[in-house]
């Protein structure tokens, strides 16, 4: 279960979590994708918007009630990738979650209970841009997290803020939540703002800058409008958006792979 995170907005958050999730399922892997953003730009992208129609089950319930999501998810146009899609209602859920009683585990509860869940590969969240009741339970429902930000440099300042908040969360909540790393989005090389956050975040990253850099695409912008993927919007292997974003995903799969031997090799020399 991977959440993309940033406190900032325009950073590409629901774009990586819809290519994203789409390059992983060009790779083989079944993906799941949940909207837990209540603006629901990730289902208008992928299936459209979805009315609320009150009586009909929703996110919103399934986190009031603490159940199981399998009624909720719905295919999408592309193979091997799902969506838990939210609808206008799921507003409310920041407020309804306050008074609750283990509030932060709700999401993790709601994926216990959800029985399609294990025939997924990868679980990928799409957050709002900031650290809410609600992210703060996709964080502690998540084996992972991942920051895209823009090549500027307000979205920049915000990374110490961010990793902050975070850093709080998993000492509290979530000791199992382990950083992907920082995407580089909206980058263009021409562009001297670009090469100097791009600068910044080598120096002060190092390896947790991802190698990709997914680059300004104005076809990216335009495929949600037709609820497709980059992918199926470019239908090129060369395309600008399909190449950065298939690339991010296989470099992805392979942090992951190496965080994992990494466990592997420590469990077995304190065994």
């Amino acid at each position: 279960v991977v959440s993309i995170v940033n406190h900032k907005g325009g950073v590409l958050k629901t774009t990586t979590t819809t290519n994203l999730g789409a390059g992983l399922a060009r790779l083989g892997k079944r993906v799941l994708v949940c909207d837990l953003d209540p603006q629901q730009n990730l289902t208008a992208s992928l299936i459209g918007p979805v009315p609320y129609d009150e009586g009909t089950p929703s996110l919103y319930d399934a986190f009031m009630e603490e159940t199981g999501l399998d009624l909720l998810i719905r295919p999408t146009s592309t193979q091997n990738l799902d969506l838990l899609p939210s609808t206008e209602d799921f507003f409310h859920a920041e407020l309804s979650l306050a008074p609750k009683e283990a509030r932060e585990f709700v999401l993790r509860t709601c994926f216990q209970r959800t029985a399609a869940l294990s025939q997924y590969d990868f679980v990928l969240i799409d957050n709002s841009p900031s650290v809410s009741l609600v992210t703060v339970n996709a964080l502690v429902a998540s084996d992972y997290f991942l920051v895209p930000v823009s090549a500027e440099y307000l979205p920049l300042t915000g990374l110490i803020m961010l990793g902050n908040s975070i850093g709080r969360i998993q000492r509290k909540l979530a000791p199992q939540l382990t950083s992907l790393g920082v995407v580089l989005t909206l980058y263009h090389r021409s562009e001297n703002i670009c090469r100097m956050v791009e600068r910044k975040l080598e120096r002060e990253l190092g390896d947790m800058l991802f190698k990709t850099r997914v680059r300004v695409n104005t076809k990216a912008k335009t495929a949600p409008s037709v609820q497709k993927t980059i992918f199926q919007y470019e239908d090129s292997a060369k395309g600008r958006g399909s190449e950065d974003y298939q690339r991010l995903a296989q470099e992805m799969l392979a942090r992951i792979e190496r965080f994992q031997s990494q466990v592997i090799v420590k469990e077995a020399a304190h065994a």
